[in-house]
């Protein structure tokens, strides 16, 4: 990895600014208990942890052809009553006033829907981001990489620009197809430019205590 090529820090959400394990769990297991469905299997839970809703919902009821009545009791349910159990990450801020001291661009490349403007008031963390793209975004989200190719037009960005922190196969697939650095975070099972497991990592890939 050229650090020094590096003009913006992206990241992901969900498993990289914040643990949204609890959260994601309870939401979609309250989905499937109003139609009596058992709760989420721990293979279910990982690939529903990637996926938009739209796709974490086709996912879950293959059975189901017409899905309006799934997404009419989704209306109801919501997401946001779910926000309080996502845990920040730590060293979070600091990282991204770090970023900001060094002229970095801060941007998140998420598949999160209208969930991520509530998520980034409830935690104070409106100021601290240059752009954000989500899965509304776009035509395709990840493992596509138009999320990361909007970034650099609107940021008039070069592809080897861009750092790219991500937790998932979704997150990889998509800094691959867009030519960005990629971090993998708290995964070390994911191929990467760089392996880490906290906020201070990155920050020291990056020498911006320095």
């Amino acid at each position: 990895m050229d650090i020094l090529k590096i003009k913006a820090v992206v990241f992901d959400c969900d498993g990289v600014m914040f643990d949204t394990a609890l959260a994601n769990r309870k939401y979609y297991d309250e989905v499937l208990a109003a139609f009596h469905k058992p709760v989420l299997t721990e293979e279910q839970f990982v690939n529903v942890h990637m996926m938009t809703v739209k796709a974490a919902i086709a996912y879950l009821f293959p059975e189901t052809r017409d899905l309006s009545g799934v997404y009419e009791r989704l209306s109801h349910i919501g997401y946001h009553k779910f926000i309080e159990y996502m845990v920040m990450e730590a060293g979070l801020k600091e990282l991204l006033a770090g970023l900001k001291n060094k002229g970095y661009i801060r941007g998140i490349a998420t598949n999160r829907t209208d969930t991520m403007e509530k998520v980034l008031k409830d935690f104070d963390l409106e100021k601290y981001f240059e752009i954000v793209v989500t899965a509304a975004s776009v035509r395709h989200p990840k493992p596509d990489p138009e999320q990361l190719f909007l970034i650099m037009d609107k940021c008039g960005l070069q592809s080897r620009e861009i750092l790219f922190i991500g937790d998932s196969e979704y997150d990889r697939q998509a800094a691959v197809a867009a030519g960005v650095w990629f971090a993998g975070f708290k995964n070390s099972g994911l191929e990467a430019d760089a392996n880490v497991r906290s906020m201070d990592e990155i920050a020291g890939i990056l020498q911006i205590n320095q």
